[in-house]
């Protein structure tokens, strides 16, 4: 059973007791009602606009030769101009609905929606086209897991949320333990996960997302991830991709983290590491196990980073950077813990690490003693979320806003560059 997003409802239950064995209540609660559209409806809406539109609740962010694809949770792709960091410029966006994750390589970008794949020409970000899209690959969509009605080509999209006040009789001994409605409960077994990329080391001609990827490309194979499963779809063409191999990883699947020939995959229970020195078809080597919470992870040489966050979505309590050994890839090992506010994403790059604290803003540590990685610097009023560190630019996405910084590891110095402020609806 997946974990839930947000409390599904809220009830407040008054009493009214007579002589007999019934009692009457009147129950609050939110009713969901499902919002559905057909196959054809969502496949007709993809289209690129060089308007650029406001970033309400942004998602993924990918990097690639100048531009910031910033992904707008579930509708598709904003277009920056980031040549120059201290002067972003928004050029456009893509409206791809049901789109949570995305990759590149070369001229050719690689996104969700719902159900499908979809190829996007973007050797001209300032005209993006839809040159393919390869139907019905992904099943189990990010947003509404299991929602897609095959038979009659329809698909969740969405909730409309209304509060509902009802009377209802129940027998007094009870205990009170009324759980439903009248059709409209979002129960558990409907919850989503949603989990808000990557790191394209070796591949020529990808690009490099942050922590908390589904998508990654490794040499001519494009691998995609939703909570039990890697999908694994053969670039050799890169206009039509053909999916060749689905691995089953076992529960709680949420990043995957390309470093070498090596994949290492975030789950709520562990970090497992994939050789992958035959793209087509990843080999499982060990798995560092953990306490059930949300896990990003990344790699620099015999180390991985791995971010351990508490909250409703991620289950547990903890709140720790862990540092494991993977000198030997077969037998990887704690070596030391730091306690964290609430970690959500990190980079590292060189001796610098910096790690996304949600509402608690963004941690600059000093990595070049791993038995003491101590804090450099941090802000405190920025929302971060995730965190590109690429060349002495700082790229950090959160709710409030696209931030960058550049820094410099040996001085451990940073300073302000710019930002995109994020429009909440």
């Amino acid at each position: 059973m997946k974990k839930l997003l947000y409390p599904l409802a809220f009830l407040t239950v008054f009493f009214t007791v007579s002589c007999s064995d019934t009692c009457e209540r009147t129950v609050s609660y939110i009713n969901y009602e499902p919002i559905y559209r057909t196959t054809d409806e969502v496949r007709s809406a993809l289209s690129f606009s060089n308007a650029p539109r406001e970033i309400n609740n942004p998602g993924r962010l990918y990097f690639k030769d100048g531009y910031m694809y910033i992904n707008e949770a579930g509708e598709g792709i904003h277009i920056v101009n980031n040549t120059n960091p201290a002067f972003p410029v928004s050029v456009g966006f893509v409206n791809i609905p049901g789109n949570f994750d995305l990759a590149a390589k070369g001229n050719f970008l690689y996104a969700d929606s719902y159900v499908d794949l979809v190829v996007l020409d973007i050797s001209d970000p300032t005209n993006i086209t839809l040159v393919n899209r390869v139907e019905s690959v992904f099943s189990d969509y990010n947003s509404w897991s299991g929602r897609w009605d095959e038979a009659n080509q329809t698909i969740l999209v969405g909730y409309n949320e209304t509060w509902v006040e009802d009377e209802i009789s129940m027998d007094c001994d009870d205990g009170g333990s009324w759980w439903g409605g009248r059709g409209g409960w979002l129960m558990a077994e409907d919850a989503t996960n949603f989990s808000i990329a990557n790191q394209a080391s070796g591949t020529p001609g990808a690009g490099v997302g942050g922590s908390l990827a589904k998508f990654t490309i490794y040499d001519d194979y494009l691998y995609t991830i939703d909570w039990t499963d890697m999908r694994l779809f053969d670039l050799s063409d890169q206009t039509t991709p053909e999916k060749t191999e689905t691995i089953p990883l076992g529960w709680g699947i949420e990043t995957i983290y390309p470093y070498g020939d090596k994949l290492f995959l975030g789950a709520q229970n562990g970090m497992h590491i994939y050789d992958n020195s035959n793209p087509a078809s990843p080999e499982w080597l060990s798995t560092y196990d953990h306490v059930n919470s949300c896990d990003p992870v990344v790699v620099q040489g015999d180390w991985a980073y791995v971010t351990l966050r508490s909250g409703n979505v991620c289950q547990g309590f903890t709140n720790q950077l862990d540092v494991v050994n993977i000198s030997d890839l077969t037998n990887p090992f704690l070596h030391q813990t730091y306690q964290m506010e609430n970690p959500h994403g990190l980079g590292i790059d060189d001796d610098c690490l910096f790690i996304t604290e949600g509402a608690n803003g963004m941690k600059f540590m000093d990595a070049s003693n791993l038995d003491g990685i101590t804090l450099v610097d941090e802000i405190r009023d920025i929302h971060t979320i995730d965190v590109i560190a690429l060349n002495d630019i700082l790229m950090v996405i959160g709710e409030d806003g696209f931030h960058q910084y550049s820094y410099d590891c040996e001085a451990k110095e940073w300073s302000f560059l710019s930002t995109i402020h994020i429009a909440k609806l």
